[in-house]
């Protein structure tokens, strides 16, 4: 199943883009497992030697829906493929590390900035920011999806075998990681000591 696993994300015969994702109904189907994003176009800053590459672009990071279920006993996500991948696509970068790391990375050229919204307590990049973050993933992002019960148990094992530079959680031996974990937290510091933002 493993193998099944990798040969689907790190080969993929197909990507789905970001209107496949959104239609209606959505190519992503609603149950768990793991994905792929493969990118045609590499941020500013993301190192791109040593990514694992293919027709599809470089894959520069991989995702698990649902995560595993909770050790304190209490009832299990009911996140799936679809929900999060649609979040990943159309959502902000409150809910998606994917959308705020590809964000910090797109700061300057997107010229889109992490501010306070709301009560302050959230950090995105606003409407018209993330609406800029998505035309982008729009254009340049592919994703490929493997359906598993237990995505989990599979996921440090594909994160290994790919080395996605964007990953954190199981990636620490990346030469990525201390770097990526630097700029996000520069990044949100900045917002935190900003005021709110509100719509002009």
């Amino acid at each position: 199943m493993i193998d099944a696993a990798l040969g689907a994300l790190l080969s993929p015969r197909a990507t789905l883009g970001r209107a496949d994702v959104l239609a209606r109904p959505s190519a992503v189907p609603a149950r768990p497992g793991l994905y792929a994003w493969y990118f045609d176009d590499t941020p500013p800053g993301i190192p791109g030697v040593g990514c694992h590459t293919n027709t599809h672009g470089a894959l520069l990071y991989v995702g698990i829906s649902p995560g595993p279920p909770p050790a304190n006993g209490k009832a299990p996500s009911r996140q799936n493929l679809y929900k999060r991948i649609r979040y990943h696509f159309a959502g902000n970068a409150a809910g998606s590390t994917l959308r705020l790391t590809l964000g910090c990375h797109l700061s300057e050229s997107l010229r889109i900035e992490l501010h306070r919204v709301g009560s302050g307590a959230r950090l995105t990049f606003t409407p018209p920011g993330e609406a800029a973050l998505s035309g982008w993933m729009a254009r340049h992002a592919r994703v490929a999806i493997y359906e598993h019960d237990a995505p989990w148990t599979v996921e440090p094992t594909l994160i290994s075998a790919a080395r996605p530079p964007l990953n954190i959680d199981h990636n620490s031996a990346h030469p990525y990681y201390f770097s990526n974990r630097a700029m996000r937290a520069e990044h949100k510091a900045r917002a935190r000591s900003s005021p709110i933002w509100t719509p002009r």
